[in-house]
Parts: C-alpha cells; sequence; structure tokens
C-alpha cells in the first residue's frame, strides 16, 4: 500500500489540485552547495523560460484506465516550438479521451491534442499548430538530462496552486529516489529513479519544467509528498528519446497526419533498486558483489531486485519476488535506464537474464513483448459505463492478467446490479468472457430488458468470484452501445457502433413474447392516445455500496422495467367496495392455484405471534426497489437507490396497481422492481400516477407476467377511507423488513391531523405541502413505512416515508426522512378513476390505453396558524366564532406561504393572507380546499375559479382566483446539451416563488462529469434564459437554439440562478464526445426514447 501522503502534482477532478496535496509549506531548504549563479543569471534564464511555460486546461471525457472523468488544469512547456510539441505529464494528457486547451502568459489560449503518453512512466506530449499563437515572442526550452546532480540550484515554473506563474526555489538533494507510490488503484510509476527536492510544489504544478540557472530544463516535476515540502522530479533521459522519435515523425509526414509510434519494451514486471546491505540479506553470495561492483560505474550502491511480476506475462513463471538481478546479454546490469534501454530496443526479442534466488545462481531465457500491446486504445461504452481491456498499469496493480474486461466506470446497468469500479466481468449470460471481444459478442445477443447472470472479480476480494443480476436497460436511458478506438493522428477516439443495429435482439415482454410497436387496442379505450407517460421510480436513499461490496448480492436492483402487454378482459369493482378485479383461470390453474393457496395460509397460520391485520394484509405488501439512471436525475432527485414498501390497492387477471410514497417513487424515468411477501416473485413496473401534491405514487404491474401459482396468492388490500382516524383510536401498523418478513405492532393514533412543514432542499426536490398527516405514539423508526389498518386489516392510511432536510448552517446540511401516516380517502378516490376511466390523457398500461386522471389544484402553499394567534394579526371574533364552529377541533385558518410561481394565484394571493372562506365556505384545513377544487370539475359548467375571502393586512377582501389542473405524469422530458441536464422549471422549483423575468427560461438540475458544462462551469442549479442572444423559454426554443450551433463553436450563455443572481458564461460546444440528445417519453410504445438533436456527421 502506497504513502498516502504522496501525491500525484495534478488534480483528478475539477479545480485544483490542491485537494489531492494539502498542507504544504513553502519553506525552502538550504542547499547543499554554494551557486555560482547570480540573481543576474536567474532572471535572464527566467525571462526565456516564462513565455515558454503554459497553463493546460485538460477534461477527462471518460473515465479510463487509471483516470476518472473530470476537468483540471496543469502546466506544461514548449520542447519543440517549429513542430509545436509541449512536454507535460503522462496524468495530466491522460490515457483516454481527453480535450485541452493551452493558456500563455499573454493569455492567448489554443487548442492542443495528445500525441503521445508513456504507458509506464510520468510524461506525455500534445501538439499544437504554432502559428496559432500570433501576439507572444518565446523559445524552446532545451532539456538536459545530463545537467541535474545533488545540490543543483533549480526554479520550478509554472501553474501553482492556481497561480498563472508561479516560481519556486529548491535544490536537488537526491537523483536516486524510488518512483513515488500514490495510489493502490490508480497511476504509479515505476522502474525508474526519481528526483528530490524541496521545492514545495502544489496543485496545477503537474507537467512545471524544473530548470537550471541556464534555462535548460533538466527534470520534469510530477508530484510531491504533503507531510513536507519534497517534490518529485521525472529524469528526462526516457523523455528525450520519446521526443526525437516524435520529431522524427512529424518531419516524415506528407499532408495527411499520422501515428507516432515510438517503440517500448516491457517483461511485465517491476524492479526495484536495493542497497547491497539489503541485497545480502537476500542471499547475494560474496563473488557475485565483488564482480557487480568490479563492473559498475563508481559510486553504485546496489542492485536490481524483482518486485512483482505480472500474471500471465512474459517473465511469469520465470522470475519471482525477492530474483537478484545480475546479468542481461552476458553484461551486468544495476541501472533502471541501461535496463530499458535493451527492452525498448528488443522488441521482439529474447533477453537472457541471469538472476540469483536465495544465493542460487539462474539463468533464465524471456521474450521482450511489445508495451504498446498491452497498454488499451479502445473501449466499450454501454448504459454509461466503460469497459476496456485491463491496462498494464492496473494489472500489476491487481495482480491480474492484461487484456481482461476491466471496469473503468460501471456506469447505470452496472452499477444496478451491484458491479463495482475496478471489477473484472468473467462471465455474461453464462459466457466466458476473456476479452473485451467476447462482452462485445455477448451483448449482441441480448434484448432490451433482458436479465441475464454477471460473474465477476475484484481486487479487494480477488479470491472469490461474485453472482449478481445485470439487466439490459429496457428504455432508451443512453446511446446504444458505442466503441470508441484512440486516432493518434487527430488527438481523438473515433466512435462507431458495437453493435450492429441488424443484430439486436427485439425487447421482450413479461408475457415472453416480443414487444411489438403496433399494438391493437383492447378493452373500453377506443379513442387516439394523447400524451401518455410511463413511470420507473425513486427516492428512499439505500446507500448502493451496501450491495455492491457483498457476493450475495440481492436481486432486487437487477430487473428490466415491464413491458406492456394487451389486455382480453375487462376490470371491475367488487360489490363489497373493496377494489378487486376479476380473475379468468382454466380448471387446471385453479385447481393448482388452489393448493398453492392453501399451502401459503397454512404456512401463514404457523406465525403464531401474528395478528389477524396482519394476516389479513400480508398478501397486499410488496417492497419496491428504485433505480433512477444518472443521464435522467430529474426533479431534484437526490440517489441513484430507493427502497419502500407499498401495498397493493388492486389485482385482477390483466392489471396490478400499487400504492407507495414518494419517497420511495419520485420522478417517471426510473427503473421500478416489485417484490412480493404474499409469494417469492419479482416482476417490474411502471409509475402510472404520481400526484401532484399528496405523497403517493401508483404503480402498475403485470399479473400475467406471473405464473397462476403466484397471481392467485396475491390480494389487493380493502382501502377504508370512512370514518376518518380520531385521536386513541388504535391501529395496527404493518409492513416489510428488507428481507419480506411481514411485521406488525399495535399503535394509537396520537394526532389525526398533523400539518406538514417541511423546507425547501438545497436542491430543490419533492416535499410534501398541504398535507395533514396521522401519528402515533409507537412506530418502528425511521425507515420503516407499510400501512396502518384496522383488525381486520382493511387499509386506514399509508405509512409513508418522507424526505426532508436539515440544515446546521449555511454551508452544512444532512438529508433525513420520517414517517407519518397518509390518509387513503385521495388515493381510492383516483383508484376509482383509472378503473373506470378518467378525464385525462390515455396512458399505456399492460398495452392497453386507458384515460387517465387529472387532479385540480389551487397552487398556493399554506399553513395553518392558531385562531388565538391569528386575532393579533386582526381576525375579527365573528370570523373565530365561524371558524370554532366550522371545526372545533382544529382552532386554526390558513394562511398563505407562496405561491408557486407561474400560476393563476401568483399575482393575486401574498404572503401572510388568511383564507376564510372558499365560494362563501368557511374552511379551516386543506381538505376543505381540496374539496372546493373538485367541486369545480362535478359542475355542468366549466368554471375554473375559486372565490375566496382572504384577510390582508386587517382587511377582508374578495378574490376570484384560477386554479390549475394537474396530471400524474410528472417530467416527461429532458435534453442534455454540452453534458448539462436542462428540464422545465418542476413544481419544487416554482415553489420558490421565483421564475427568471427574462422568459423564464429551461432549468439545469445536473451536470456531467469531463463535459464542456464541468469544464466551463454550467452548473445545476440555475435557469438558462439566452443562447447566443435568443431567449430560451421553454424547452422547444432551448432545442432550436442549440441546433445552430456548430462543433468547436463558443456559446454565450446567459443564465440566472435560483438565488436570482444572473451570470454570463461562455462554453465551447463539444459535439464529438457530446452530442446534443433529449429524452422523451413515447406514448405510442410507452417506452422512454433517446433522440439525437445535433451531433457530428
Amino acid at each position: 500500500m502506497g504513502d498516502p501522503l504522496e501525491r500525484l502534482g495534478s488534480q483528478a477532478s475539477m479545480a485544483t489540485e490542491s485537494v489531492m496535496k494539502e498542507d504544504l509549506c513553502l519553506e525552502i531548504d538550504p542547499p547543499l552547495t554554494e551557486s555560482v549563479a547570480t540573481a543576474e543569471d536567474w532572471r535572464r534564464a527566467l525571462g526565456k523560460v516564462v513565455p515558454a511555460v503554459v497553463v493546460l486546461r485538460t477534461t477527462a471525457c471518460r473515465a479510463f484506465d487509471t483516470e476518472s472523468a473530470g476537468a483540471s488544469y496543469a502546466t506544461g512547456f514548449i520542447v519543440d516550438k517549429r513542430r509545436g510539441i509541449i512536454l507535460t505529464n503522462r496524468h495530466v494528457v491522460k490515457p483516454g479521451p481527453v480535450v485541452a486547451e493551452a493558456m500563455f502568459v499573454n493569455r492567448e489560449e489554443i487548442p492542443i491534442y495528445p500525441v503521445y503518453r508513456d504507458p509506464v512512466h510520468d510524461f506525455g506530449f500534445f501538439c499544437y499548430d504554432p502559428s496559432a499563437v500570433q501576439f507572444l515572442t518565446y523559445q524552446e526550452i532545451p532539456l538536459a538530462p545530463e545537467a541535474a546532480s545533488v545540490g543543483l540550484e533549480i526554479r520550478v515554473v509554472g501553474n501553482d496552486s492556481g497561480e498563472k506563474v508561479s516560481i519556486l526555489a529548491g535544490t536537488l538533494a537526491r537523483l536516486d529516489r524510488d518512483a513515488p507510490h500514490y495510489k493502490k488503484d490508480g497511476y504509479n510509476d515505476f522502474n525508474t529513479f526519481y528526483m528530490q527536492a524541496a521545492s514545495g510544489t502544489k496543485g496545477g504544478s503537474s507537467g512545471s519544467p524544473v530548470i537550471d540557472w541556464q534555462g535548460r530544463a533538466v527534470a520534469l516535476n510530477a508530484g510531491s509528498k504533503s507531510s513536507s515540502a519534497s517534490a518529485f522530479f521525472l529524469p528526462l533521459q526516457r523523455v528525450v528519446r520519446a521526443l526525437s522519435f516524435l520529431q522524427k515523425s512529424i518531419d516524415s509526414r506528407t499532408d495527411k497526419p499520422k501515428a507516432v509510434h515510438i517503440p517500448r519494451g516491457t517483461l511485465q514486471m517491476t524492479f526495484l533498486h536495493k542497497g547491497f546491505d539489503e541485497i545480502r540479506r537476500l542471499g547475494l553470495r560474496s563473488e557475485t558483489e565483488q564482480v557487480v561492483r568490479h563492473a559498475s560505474p563508481t559510486g553504485e550502491t546496489g542492485m536490481l531486485v524483482v518486485d512483482s511480476v505480472v500474471p500471465s506475462g512474459p517473465a511469469d513463471k520465470h522470475l519471482e519476488p525477492g530474483d537478484v538481478l545480475v546479468r542481461v546479454n552476458g553484461t551486468v546490469l544495476t541501472q533502471f535506464l541501461n535496463l530499458e534501454n535493451l527492452l525498448d530496443d528488443g522488441v521482439g526479442q529474447i533477453l537472457e537474464l541471469e538472476i540469483e534466488r536465495g544465493g542460487q545462481p539462474l539463468s533464465v531465457s524471456v521474450s521482450v513483448q511489445d508495451l504498446h500491446s498491452i497498454t488499451p486504445d479502445h473501449f466499450l461504452e454501454v448504459s454509461g459505463a466503460v469497459i476496456h481491456p485491463l491496462s498494464y498499469q492496473q494489472a500489476r496493480n491487481f495482480r491480474f492478467p492484461c487484456g481482461l474486461a476491466y471496469v473503468a466506470d460501471p456506469g447505470y446497468m452496472l452499477f444496478r446490479a451491484g458491479v463495482p469500479r475496478h471489477a473484472i466481468i468473467k462471465k455474461v449470460a453464462n459466457e466466458d468472457i476473456s476479452s473485451l471481444g467476447d462482452l462485445v459478442s455477448v451483448l449482441s445477443k441480448l434484448s432490451r430488458g433482458a436479465r441475464v447472470p454477471l460473474e465477476y472479480m475484484s481486487h479487494t476480494d480477488r479470491h472469490r468470484k461474485k453472482s449478481v443480476l445485470v439487466t439490459i436497460d429496457h428504455h432508451e436511458w443512453y446511446a446504444p452501445p458505442q466503441l470508441y478506438t484512440r486516432n493518434d493522428s487527430s488527438g481523438l477516439w473515433d466512435a462507431k457502433p458495437a453493435i450492429e443495429p441488424a443484430s439486436v435482439s427485439p425487447s421482450i415482454g413479461n408475457n415472453g413474447f416480443p414487444i411489438s410497436q403496433d399494438i391493437s387496442l383492447c378493452h373500453h379505450d377506443t379513442e387516439p392516445m394523447h400524451e401518455v407517460n410511463v413511470r420507473g421510480v425513486t427516492d428512499i436513499a439505500a446507500i448502493m455500496e451496501t450491495s455492491s461490496g457483498d457476493g450475495s448480492q440481492n436481486d432486487f436492483g437487477s430487473e428490466a422495467k415491464k413491458q406492456r402487454v394487451d389486455e382480453d378482459s375487462s376490470d371491475g369493482i367488487a360489490a363489497n367496495g373493496s377494489l378487486y378485479g376479476s380473475e379468468f383461470k382454466s380448471d387446471d390453474a385453479m385447481e393448482t392455484d388452489t393448493t398453492v393457496l392453501r399451502d401459503f395460509e397454512g404456512a401463514t397460520a404457523l406465525s403464531a405471534n401474528a395478528s389477524l391485520a396482519e394476516r389479513a394484509i400480508e398478501p397486499a405488501l410488496v417492497m419496491f426497489e428504485v433505480h433512477v439512471p444518472p443521464s435522467c436525475s430529474l426533479d431534484g432527485v437526490h440517489s441513484q437507490h430507493f427502497f419502500g414498501t407499498g401495498i397493493i390497492i388492486y389485482h385482477s387477471s390483466n392489471m396490478g396497481l400499487a400504492v407507495v410514497d414518494k419517497n420511495t417513487v419520485a420522478i417517471s424515468a426510473s427503473d421500478v422492481m416489485l417484490s412480493f411477501a404474499a409469494f417469492p416473485v419479482e416482476i417490474p413496473g411502471e409509475v402510472v400516477f404520481l400526484h401532484p401534491v399528496h405523497n403517493y405514487a401508483l404503480i402498475a404491474y403485470n399479473p400475467s407476467a406471473m405464473d397462476p401459482a403466484s397471481a392467485s396468492v396475491i390480494r389487493a388490500a380493502e382501502l377504508l377511507p370512512e370514518p376518518a382516524l380520531q385521536r386513541g383510536d388504535s391501529v395496527y401498523l404493518v409492513g416489510l423488513s428488507r428481507n419480506l418478513q411481514a411485521t406488525s405492532r399495535k399503535s394509537i393514533v396520537t394526532n389525526p391531523c398533523a400539518a406538514l412543514n417541511i423546507g425547501s432542499a438545497d436542491s430543490p426536490r419533492y416535499r410534501a405541502t398541504n398535507m395533514e398527516v396521522i401519528e402515533l405514539d409507537t412506530d418502528f423508526g425511521s425507515s420503516f413505512s407499510g400501512a396502518l389498518t384496522d383488525e381486520q386489516g382493511r387499509i386506514r392510511a399509508i405509512w409513508g416515508s418522507f424526505s426532508t432536510q436539515v440544515k446546521y448552517s449555511s454551508t452544512s446540511s444532512e438529508d433525513h426522512q420520517f414517517v407519518r401516516g397518509i390518509p387513503v380517502y385521495a388515493i381510492s378516490q383516483v383508484l376509482e378513476k383509472i378503473i373506470t376511466g378518467g378525464n385525462g390523457p390515455a396512458l399505456l398500461i399492460n398495452g392497453v390505453k386507458r384515460p387517465m386522471p387529472l387532479v385540480r389544484i389551487l397552487e398556493v402553499e399554506l399553513y395553518p396558524t392558531l385562531l388565538s394567534k391569528a386575532r393579533s394579526f386582526g381576525l375579527s371574533d365573528e370570523w373565530i366564532q365561524v371558524l370554532v364552529k366550522k371545526d372545533p377541533v382544529r382552532r386554526q385558518v390558513l394562511r398563505v406561504k407562496g405561491c408557486l410561481a407561474g400560476s393563476k394565484a401568483e399575482n393575486l394571493l401574498e404572503q401572510g393572507d388568511m383564507v376564510l372562506a372558499v365560494n362563501k365556505m368557511p374552511v379551516t384545513c386543506f381538505n376543505d380546499i381540496e374539496a372546493a377544487c373538485q367541486t369545480l370539475d362535478k359542475g355542468s359548467y366549466s368554471d375554473e375559479n375559486l372565490n375566496l375571502t382572504i384577510l390582508r393586512q386587517g382587511q377582508e377582501l374578495e378574490l376570484v382566483v384560477g386554479t390549475d389542473k394537474r396530471d400524474g405524469n410528472g417530467t416527461t422530458r429532458v435534453i442534455n446539451w454540452c453534458g448539462c441536464v436542462v428540464q422545465d422549471p418542476h413544481p419544487a422549483v416554482r415553489a420558490l416563488g421565483f421564475l427568471p423575468e427574462e422568459g423564464h427560461g429551461v432549468y439545469v438540475t445536473r451536470w456531467c462529469h469531463g463535459s464542456p458544462a464541468h469544464r466551463y462551469g454550467l452548473y445545476a442549479l440555475q435557469w438558462i434564459v439566452e443562447v447566443n442572444g435568443k431567449k430560451t423559454p421553454d424547452l422547444n426554443a432551448f432545442a432550436d437554439a442549440t441546433k445552430e450551433l456548430e462543433h468547436g463553436q463558443f456559446v454565450r450563455i446567459r443564465t440566472v440562478h435560483l438565488n436570482g443572481k444572473p451570470r454570463v458564461l461562455t462554453l465551447k460546444q463539444d459535439l464529438h464526445y457530446w452530442p446534443t440528445w433529449e429524452l422523451r417519453f413515447d406514448p405510442e410504445t410507452a417506452l422512454w426514447r433517446r433522440n439525437i438533436l445535433k451531433a457530428l456527421q
């Protein structure tokens, strides 16, 4: 394990690298020898060097090998002015896709592209067009590796700690330091010496030249140690060799650029230089030491010892850790540089190595392998995951053979299955995976929605293989699999489809048959389908690492989203008022189901401690697991993975409906899995209704996806909305544990009408408003959800989870959740409209279009105030008497907290207004407002206004306020432009009471690492109101404005933050790695479709 204080000189994420190297002091060690250079000499040298040092702004567009996606800046310097070559570190050039610019000291900025990154050592080259630098006179910095010596006074010139130019002094103290070990699972240099000095470099100084008083670069700054002011410099001998090849390649070009080939050889093994004293303890013979000392240069203090060997490499089975290298091809060899010369010049040849192992001399023959052949130059991108052949760097870190299928970034599909970063994929769909080609071949045979086993290994638990279930994305959350290949001629990574479209199997529905795009209409729906939405789900924060680190990964998050099938039977409402549907089964199926049901009931009866309510409600309990794709984390959803308990409220042969809180299901773009307590079966579900106000969502599932045995034992719960619960009533709290065990307890209602008051989160997301909830004397804690029932198991309320954010200070906050009872009266009303047909657009559920309900609401946030306090605000005694007579229990009046921006009530009601009556009827609670809104829909005329009697600053006023109709679809369209995800402002944002005056704008809900939005600071929580001077009031206008922009074009963006602060920034569009696309729910197929709006041809 490496020293945690040793850090690379460049940051791997967004801004500076100071996070990686904290608490460095800038004290300078006294020089070991007196410098012969004068201050004037240094001034002349720095006058030449500073103009040739550039600030590098790099963006790693994808995670690859040892590096994560992100934006950072570092330093480079010109080593060839005529050819336009910049030298910097390998971890700056990046092993994967990178977009970079160089900024000179006079603030000229030019694009640069990578031409070489060394597979092992920490150096690489960028190229640029020399003619692009128009206003600066500069010279190249010569490389002088031979000038480095102990005691040499040096200067490190670069971009240190975010400064444009920083010059740090130091003295070379060592030339033979071991290569620093930065991370156990990241990039590390090896098989070389490093130099060390007390120069105290910090973040941003990676790639800085280490110069002497003559202005020559004697080393390359690479990293530092945070516990002291020590800095690590890379010697330049191998850099000079690589630069020579690069210059020859550029000179040999004609009119078309070509890739640079720099020969590099390897034995896939790591050596350490150890002193003679330690080597003697390893068993080195005295006569061998005498021969080595005599044949080595004066001052040699040790020899090379094998530290590690990569499995299946050329040296595997030949060399072992602890072997002492004596000779190579008959010549005594003790230095890294001499060994590398032999390897680089001998690719494909056989080397004769003479070693000593425990005092025994041995001779072995090994073949020199081409180092570039085990350095990945391509990767597969599928569902946001980046998978490529295991590199030499990571194979050395993890002790796996090179070339295996390595997960650099799990993305969505693999994360959902619990596959971590750095995993090695061994099997998919029971087929062995030994290379990336094998993986592509298997994926080409799988259809969308397919669920297959995947076997992987992790370096943290290398002796055990883990098996999980992975689900191929059913919806088009991401682009089809792409294969990227590095093009050293252009500096880009060229993409092509990894799987030919013709080879992709059709999506498979829950009935086992391919999904047809043309679904015939059955049932009672004969109207054309309007805008339709189907949802995934999301919300109750459960950390994914818990499951991904466990070998017994649960199966919850691994299922595809449910496909729709045609219905050929009708639903109905049972005569007793409970919402069951008719079921049609054959005689054999009925007999089988009866047997299974009898066994199930017998097993339930064995639970002696279970209450009658628990036994009655258990067949209706269901556990939800929800995953949200990062590509469409909409509406401020704060996690990717959620759990929660729901209740089945309708179950027939052709449709099932379950209700769950919106802290488990919050947005439509999600993947939902349902696991039933009644029978060990797990199937996907679709969100069909998200209530715009109340904290509940309805999820549909397809009973025909189950076998008859499981479908027969599942039962819908009976809803009992009336009479309302009263204080002191006894109820049973029933729910499920994570292992699907029903749990219950008897509790007492302490407050049946507690008004919620949940503040807005830092990142606005759904929060329950205008709701009264039920409080109990005892429960099972804040993570337990379920239902409140009577003794017969009839549902009186949903025991749901609510999300809130506790703020400790202006900069510190933490997400919390609590549970309360949600009355079922609103649920039963919506359920009846879904079954009988609503008044809104149709929604495709299990292949049949059903008209869905619309909810009329007053878009005003209210809160109750006690009448005793309202009197102080000017409420008259007459009104107090009226309100007390109306509701002697609550004794409260509703006040306006705020209006949703853009609502019909926005400019009519003011904060602090008391709402006394609606349509001349006194109101004291939120239910009164809802009832008045529903009355408008029941009338024969289409009146959308409420007549409100309010009290404002002691004056009684009569106002006519408009209402709004909302569907249960949620957000159904999102655009990804330059890596920022934009949508129309969702209700939680509008509830802040503010929209930009410049036409409202589109709202940035999140951004992607390594994107132009990341690079230029176009972050979330702001509106984009203009693009190049064109107003963007909505998504259509925004799409039209961005379609006109070309690749590489700088774009002027005007934004307004949530705090109201306007800002103008510029952004360079990159269509190569970040095309503009939208994700929209397609009502014709009940699928989320991904459409490309703008991309390179």
